[in-house]
């Protein structure tokens, strides 16, 4: 895989050679190529994490309840919104946004699918879908994480097959009238903005409105969301089933630019690759843990690193986190050169999550049983990576996506 020389260099350490130790992931030196600010951003969320999230995440992970006394240190970063210009947002280059991801991950996925729906997908679809009036009325206060973003798509009968949605909208004079469910919806149950997506009864296109709250009101009667539980994975991240009863949003809530589920598709398409720098932030973190193990942890009179089944795996863990590294940095410059596509996507998602998990489950093997302990995080990653291996479009839905591209026959119904 060739990667662009486009991107400014910025000074590093030397590369490893033989006889160091190679508990950085990075081999390939390819965090070389962050610029100066790219690598402020990363530092900065890296901090963030150790400082703020690891001393606390297992117990609310166990708990299966949400961290909201990090939101408001969370805020204060300045990251929410990542690539979006004005509105109070940040405005960083898609490779800043990526490692936001990473070290998020890396830390806990729960704190960084909360991020991704509401910087990602709520403030991703009003920013790439709104009207100029709505990205004024919106973004500003999400952008400072004083309003929650939410972001309603899948349905209780439509995981993969998102674009047969069934909850409708129906205009009635200056509002909308909608109906239906939804479910496995990230923040949505405290969320002060849920975007919905629904089927407009008259055309049958897909469009997206705007559920907004006042930070000490409640939801309309027509929003029920009710917290899913029994969670294995992502348990510290609130996701809710809603059913959507008669709700009226007025017109100057749906967002003026959805039109079909293209428009959708947009938002969709960019997530997929923050699902790769996603898995890549759980292998990095996994890989580290399990070096670090394995040089401390003494049997049959000596380190099991030293034993060459153990090396072996650790090699074979680095090849697949830095496979997964060339993936994701390609992907970004797809994107800035404005080339990504369906199958890009797609493809990256697809390796990304599967080489991620298993290196967590090697990770978790070379820890032994004292890997089911949260205390050493490798079962947070572990079960983490199952849900972000279905999310986005599974494993087997972005394998008949790149089939088609491949054949040109479609396997869909």
């Amino acid at each position: 895989m060739t990667i662009s020389a486009t991107r400014p260099q910025a000074p590093s350490r030397p590369a490893s050679v033989s006889g160091d130790l190679l508990e950085d992931h990075d081999i390939y030196q390819l965090d070389r190529r962050l610029t100066e600010e790219e690598r402020r951003i990363r530092d900065k969320v890296r901090a963030f994490v150790d400082a703020e999230v690891l001393p606390v995440i297992n117990d609310y992970w166990e708990r299966a309840e949400f961290p909201f006394e990090l939101v408001p240190r969370l805020a204060e970063l300045g990251i929410a919104g990542t690539v979006i210009q004005g509105y109070g947002c940040p405005g960083m280059s898609r490779m800043a946004a990526a490692q936001v991801s990473v070290e998020l991950s890396r830390g806990d996925g729960s704190i960084n699918t909360f991020f991704g729906v509401h910087s990602g997908l709520a403030m991703g679809s009003i920013s790439a879908l709104g009207s100029e009036e709505q990205k004024q009325r919106w973004l500003p206060a999400m952008a400072r994480l004083e309003r929650i973003g939410a972001f309603a798509l899948t349905e209780p009968d439509h995981g993969s097959d998102s674009v047969a949605l069934e909850t409708s909208a129906r205009r009635d004079g200056d509002s909308w009238v909608l109906n239906g469910a939804k479910r496995w919806i990230g923040n949505a149950s405290y969320a002060h903005v849920v975007v919905i997506y629904a089927r407009d009864t008259e055309d049958g296109q897909v469009k997206a409105f705007v559920l907004e709250r006042g930070p000490e009101e409640d939801f309309a009667p027509g929003f029920r969301p009710t917290v899913i539980t029994g969670k294995i994975g992502k348990r510290a991240i609130l996701q809710p089933d809603i059913v959507i009863e008669d709700l009226r949003l007025p017109e100057a809530n749906r967002l003026q630019n959805c039109r079909s589920f293209k428009d959708v598709n947009r938002v969709l398409n960019t997530t997929r690759g923050g699902v790769a720098w996603e898995s890549l932030g759980h292998a990095i973190s996994a890989y580290e843990d399990a070096v670090r193990y394995a040089r401390r942890r003494v049997q049959f009179g000596k380190p099991i690193g030293s034993f060459q089944l153990v090396q072996n795996t650790l090699a074979n863990m680095l090849a697949e986190t830095t496979a997964i590294k060339l993936i994701c940095f390609r992907l970004n410059e797809l994107q800035d050169e404005d080339a990504l596509t369906g199958p890009i996507a797609s493809l990256a998602k697809l390796a990304a999550a599967k080489k991620a998990r298993w290196v967590v489950s090697a990770a978790r093997d070379i820890l032994g049983g004292n890997g089911l302990l949260l205390e050493n995080n490798i079962a947070r990653h572990l079960t983490d990576m199952e849900v972000v291996y279905t999310y986005e479009g599974t494993d087997s839905m972005q394998s008949l996506i790149l089939g088609r591209a491949i054949t040109g026959i479609s396997a869909f119904a």
